[in-house]
């Protein structure tokens, strides 16, 4: 494999920098020695090398872990402002703000999926089907471990709550009428993290239905 002369040149670059560092800092410490002689300090060269050396290289290693760690965590807050943006995105959607419109002013408060769900007119079904795929996806970026929680909680949690409170029965019928437990299972697991969010943090908040909400 050839290598492009921009890069022979670069690393012949490097190499002359670490030679040259090299070369300083063993010219450095023997003019730090010369100096400590001349003023009765007893010294000797090749172990004052070693000794700091070895001092140089922890504190450089220290240094790089630091870096290390700052950039680790930087990715990560990029990683978390990203799926941020991707779950604005997926529940702010003109698409899922209208499905959830829907199915806050249509669903009945107390239901019987058995007889309504033969009924359900093209735009419900539509509907339903739109929000509970949302919420699989939203289930998914949201994964344990993948974002902090309390980036997202405070200003998720409502759309999906009051989504949910009205779709779980009737993905618990379907459940049964299909036989598939794991019918929409994480966005359940979703909706279950958010109703325990908001009983701790928000303890007296309560849902309500408004005809004429924006």
């Amino acid at each position: 494999m050839k290598i492009h002369s921009n890069e022979t040149q670069e690393l012949l670059i490097t190499v002359l920098i670490s030679i040259g560092s090299l070369f300083l800092w063993l010219g450095g410490l023997f003019f730090l020695h010369l100096i400590l002689r001349l003023v009765g300090v007893p010294t000797q060269y090749l172990s004052m090398v070693e000794s700091l050396s070895t001092a140089v290289t922890v504190a450089a290693l220290l240094g790089g872990g630091y870096l290390a760690y700052r950039e680790l965590n930087e990715q990560a807050n990029l990683r978390h402002l990203e799926i941020v943006d991707r779950l604005f995105v997926e529940l702010n959607s003109a698409e899922n703000i209208a499905a959830r419109r829907w199915i806050f002013q249509n669903l009945p408060n107390e239901p019987e999926p058995e007889s309504e769900i033969s009924s359900l007119p093209d735009e419900g079904r539509d509907a339903v089907k739109t929000v509970l795929n949302s919420l699989d996806r939203v289930a998914f970026l949201t994964q344990k471990d993948w974002i902090p929680e309390d980036m997202i909680m405070p200003w998720m949690n409502p759309m999906i709550v009051k989504a949910w409170v009205k779709l779980s029965p009737y993905v618990a019928y379907e459940r049964q009428r299909r036989k598939e437990p794991d019918y929409y299972e994480q966005a359940q697991e979703l909706a279950q993290r958010c109703l325990t969010w908001r009983k701790e943090n928000l303890p007296d908040a309560e849902i309500t239905w408004l005809e004429d909400a924006l």
